[in-house]
């Protein structure tokens, strides 16, 4: 079968633009919202979970920001 012969079978009321996509996988990085930030392997080991890391990072921006000053 050529590409050129398939034919769209798609029913007009199916709305795909409303279709969820899963953000799952190393190749799905900006389906509309913020991208994925990979640690490397040694960072991993040091911080168990995102909470604990998005604690850390908050706390490193509350220094930079008062030695700013």
């Amino acid at each position: 079968m050529d590409i050129m012969e398939i034919q769209d079978d798609l029913l007009p009321e199916y709305d795909l633009k409303k279709l969820h996509v899963r953000k799952i996988g190393p190749e799905r990085k900006s389906f509309g919202g913020k991208p994925v930030i990979q640690l490397e392997h040694d960072v991993v080991d040091v911080f168990p979970d995102a909470a604990y890391v998005n604690e850390v990072l908050r706390f490193l921006i509350r220094i930079a920001k008062e030695n700013k000053t």
